[in-house]
């Protein structure tokens, strides 16, 4: 029989964990306690790569000048700082995939054993961490092959990686897999929907979704900054229409959708771009009283709200929460849905993880 005496007794949402300041969760709390010992319900992980969000990673991209050196050094430097890899400047963190080394005795999940390979479905800026080395940055990817611990509290959700996939695939699809959800939930037939920044991760799946949503009396626009990717959106055949413009570019926006869609505007705008100042470009997209969902961790709310205000738009403006019921199976039949999908996303975000 299984000694429950062994661990010691956590908190459910990893208050325990807290050293600055207390009183806070895990996430907003500056550091946390990340030794790598298992509370009773927690499980520890032996790290194996992380992906850092896409904004986070962009950011730590250009302070290094494109040296992977440099944010190799900046992830230790944060990591070991903050006990958890929380980007100061961003805010935000990503998420990992690695082996559960040990289950605590009233871990939630009793399934769930030593040995899994999982993919953490909650923010590394929430989740304790210690990190022994780092054996390599994808500058392309986001993904960081690691050797260290991690702590998943009772309330984080994590999925056991699938066999038909390979890990880095699934890493990269389930970093993303809150915004295909809340497409389905959000996205109604005949609907008019914009993707901003619908050509990495979370816009191509939000696309995919979107277009299975609205049926065929519905509008799907695709707006992207880059040509290439145009491209590829394009070949995928999922737009109405694919629209090659700047998103921190608001007129140029209004625009273009207001071309696309005869001044109507779009009923549902999805940001999903990985920098900032794109906020008032998916209001001004939006008609009157529809539903602007803001994805991505580099939209700042306040700048968000006070400016349509100031633009005198009445739209429902919604934080991107990256969890939802389902989310992980959801996104990842995306790819087993669309061949054409899951090659385009083994050709830009299969690492080395």
């Amino acid at each position: 029989m299984e000694d429950k005496s062994s661990h010691r007794k956590g908190n459910r949402f990893g208050l325990h964990r807290v050293v600055q300041p207390k009183g806070l969760l895990p996430q907003p709390a500056w550091k946390l306690d990340p030794e790598p010992v298992c509370y009773d319900n927690e499980l520890l992980i032996d790290a194996i790569c992380l992906n850092i969000d896409s904004a986070s990673f962009n950011q730590l991209r250009e302070e290094a000048c494109g040296d992977p050196a440099g944010v190799k050094k900046r992830i230790l430097e944060i990591v070991r700082e903050r006990g958890k890899m929380h980007n100061p400047v961003t805010g935000s963190g990503g998420m990992m995939i690695g082996q559960v080394a040990e289950v605590g005795s009233a871990f939630p999940d009793r399934k769930i054993r030593p040995g899994d390979r999982i993919a953490t479905l909650v923010s590394l800026s929430l989740t304790p961490l210690v990190l022994d080395s780092i054996e390599s940055v994808d500058l392309a990817t986001g993904q960081v092959e690691v050797r260290g611990k991690a702590v998943l509290f009772a309330s984080g959700s994590f999925a056991v990686l699938p066999e038909d996939l390979s890990e880095s695939l699934s890493l990269a699809v389930l970093d993303v897999c809150g915004a295909p959800a809340q497409a389905a939930r959000l996205v109604q037939p005949g609907q008019r929907v914009t993707v901003l920044g619908a050509g990495g991760k979370s816009g191509l799946l939000t696309l995919y979704q979107a277009r299975k949503q609205v049926g065929t009396e519905g509008i799907v626009l695709a707006l992207e900054s880059r040509g290439a990717a145009c491209e590829e959106l394009r070949s995928l055949g999922l737009a109405d229409q694919v629209i090659q413009v700047d998103a921190k570019d608001p007129v140029s926006v209004l625009e273009a959708v207001e071309t696309a869609t005869g001044g109507c505007l779009s009923d549902v705008t999805f940001n999903c771009v990985n920098v900032p100042d794109t906020e008032l470009s998916a209001v001004l997209a939006t008609r009157e009283r529809g539903i602007v969902y803001y994805f991505s961790t580099a939209v700042r709310f306040t700048q968000a709200a006070l400016g349509a205000e100031g633009l005198g738009k009445d739209v429902q403006m919604m934080i991107g929460n990256g969890f939802a019921p389902g989310h992980a199976d959801l996104a990842l039949n995306l790819l087993r849905e669309s061949p054409e999908l899951r090659a385009l996303f083994e050709s830009r975000y299969v690492s080395t993880c």
